[in-house]
């Protein structure tokens, strides 16, 4: 039986109480002998920063670069707000991106037949949407130097953040978009400021190179990042797979997660390269949201978007993608059924709470395996 070894970083907020129904679930599928999963648990984020003064230490990013994957919760709050800039609970994830080389973060915006009352959108423009964006997550203006806040001669205060990318940046990030694109519907859009920007120009040329010599089976399409955000709102299901930058991304996604009904639903994976020995990844799956820290503690947290993040690690870490599809099998089915957290619950029925949820998506898994 092949053994994985799993690091649990639940990190704060909600954080712990999702990641409670995760571990449900991977004993689930261990007992099953589906494969080995020893895991451990470790601080990260603001609980990391009362404990050792920062947001993550040098024993957890240890284990985190042994582990075979990293499992995230979130992290931050209002406790937290005062403390220094470079050891605040969010730099953490930035640690752990950079010194994992992450550089791949797939965000999958799908929507539930049994959602599509939740989105914000009408019915027929969000039943039956499949996309994923792929962003690209080492680089860019988050990464850039200078990035800085200096005092001028007179007086005055200046801000940089630089926006700057490589060609085997951009090169690396588009050829695992149309990889994916090939196991999906084939088309790639990609998404840049190119009349406004020259990292924009360098990528709309990169993109374009790596489509027509490598991947011209995939069909492309370029479109500027402010029109993408539009069409995500006016026609969602014209994408299939959205590659873009590190900021982009960070907005194209969030707005493609809206559509869906709730940022509680939506998983995210984020993957280095593969190792040139074993082809292993790098990897760290957490959901989309944030640490909620206002139901912090209440049981009322949606653990799906957490649970789906472990999905998509038995599909693009231990190459178990029926099992993967099982479990996505098993969240629809339970969601099919009327089972609803707070955030995804219809005026006056009532929730259920977190470990109901997971409750409920442990017996569909039997249900389904019968």
């Amino acid at each position: 039986m092949t053994s994985f070894n799993l690091l649990l970083l639940p990190g704060d907020g909600i954080g712990t109480e999702i990641m409670a129904e995760v571990k449900r679930v991977i004993d689930w599928f261990g007992a099953r002998g589906v494969a080995s999963f020893e895991y451990e648990h470790d601080l990260v984020g603001g609980s990391a920063y009362d404990a050792h003064g920062k947001a993550v230490s040098e024993a957890t990013m240890a284990k985190a670069l042994a582990a075979d994957a990293v499992i995230f919760g979130a992290v931050g709050g209002p406790k937290w707000d005062g403390v220094p800039y470079d050891v605040r609970p969010e730099a953490a994830l930035l640690r752990l991106r950079k010194d994992l080389a992450l550089f791949a973060n797939l965000r999958p915006a799908i929507c539930y037949p049994a959602l599509a009352e939740a989105s914000s959108l009408k019915r027929e423009l969000v039943e039956g949407l499949d996309i994923l964006i792929v962003r690209e997550l080492t680089g860019g203006v988050y990464f850039g130097e200078p990035k800085e806040i200096v005092t001028l001669e007179n007086g005055q205060k200046r801000a940089v953040d630089t926006q700057l990318y490589t060609s085997p940046e951009i090169e690396r990030i588009a050829r695992v978009a149309f990889e994916l694109a090939r196991t999906r519907g084939k088309r790639v859009a990609s998404a840049e400021k190119r009349n406004v920007m020259k990292s924009g120009v360098l990528w709309n040329q990169i993109v374009t190179r790596i489509g027509k010599e490598e991947y011209a089976d995939v069909a492309l399409e370029h479109v500027l990042a402010d029109n993408c955000a539009m069409q995500l709102v006016r026609r969602p299901k014209q994408y299939d797979v959205i590659v873009t930058d590190n900021l982009f991304g960070d907005i194209l996604s969030d707005v493609a997660a809206m559509l869906t009904g709730s940022l509680g639903m939506l998983p995210s994976a984020s993957l280095g390269a593969p190792d040139a020995a074993t082809g292993r990844r790098k990897a760290l799956y957490e959901p989309v949201h944030g640490s909620a820290p206002d139901i912090a503690g209440k049981g009322i947290a949606n653990p799906i978007a957490m649970i789906a993040s472990f999905g998509m690690a038995l599909r693009y870490s231990f190459g178990l993608v029926a099992e993967a599809d099982l479990l996505d099998r098993a969240i629809a089915g339970v969601l099919g059924k009327g089972l609803r957290t707070a955030d995804i619950a219809a005026a006056g029925t009532s929730p259920c709470s977190t470990s109901q949820m997971g409750d409920a998506i442990i017996a569909e898994l039997d249900l389904l395996s019968t």
